[in-house]
């Protein structure tokens, strides 16, 4: 996992991303891989750190990363 330490939240911050995780995790098709979490989770909270709050805007992101990431890891030419 990427490097938070110096990252600090609101208890309303912390709800917010939290209910993004739930979201974003849900659209996810079953089995939900820990590595798909740590990846939502970790854009989560880097999208946070730069200051977005919205909850559906953090999700989106992180579902958006994810896509892209799996594209690329999927590619042969990489």
């Amino acid at each position: 996992m990427l490097d938070f330490s110096n990252a600090s939240f609101s208890p309303e911050t912390i709800e917010v991303m939290k209910a993004a995780l739930d979201a974003a995790v849900a659209t996810l098709p079953a089995p939900v891989g820990s590595a798909h979490v740590q990846a939502i989770a970790e854009s989560i909270l880097r999208t946070a750190k730069e200051g977005e709050r919205d909850p559906i805007v953090l999700q989106r992101m992180a579902l958006m990363e994810l896509q892209i990431s799996t594209r690329c890891d999927a590619d042969p030419r990489t």
